[in-house]
């Protein structure tokens, strides 16, 4: 059993990482990320106010303990987070290179529009 929750653990983080990466914050990423941010708190509360809970869904698992299952369950969440950071930094950087290339070549100076002193002479 516990190949098993390994394997759906590495499933579920390829996935993830799969689904993030593709793009996009539209309002169906965005309540996809609101849902499990949700269910996560919940299940952090829950976790908190009922320790042996965890134990027992660690153990339908194949887990031997619920701290475990958080422990599992924290990596995945830290692997998204990661996902979810780069995809937006990658975003910024692309963001601030193309406003960058407008600003120089709005600001390049253009001899055409501007007869020298040389010229004048």
């Amino acid at each position: 059993m516990i190949i098993f929750v390994q394997l759906v653990l590495v499933l579920a983080v390829v996935v993830s990482a799969l689904v993030l990466m593709r793009g996009g914050s539209n309002a169906r990423h965005l309540a996809i990320r609101r849902i499990l941010l949700i269910a996560f708190g919940l299940a952090a509360a829950l976790s908190v106010f009922f320790p042996s809970m965890m134990t027992t869904v660690a153990s339908w698992f194949g887990i031997g303990r619920g701290t475990d299952l958080v422990l599992y369950g924290l990596v995945v969440s830290f692997l998204v987070f990661m996902a979810t950071t780069y995809q937006r930094f990658r975003h910024t950087e692309m963001s601030i290179t193309r406003l960058a290339r407008r600003i120089a070549i709005d600001e390049a100076e253009r001899p055409w529009e501007f007869p020298s002193e040389q010229n004048d002479r």
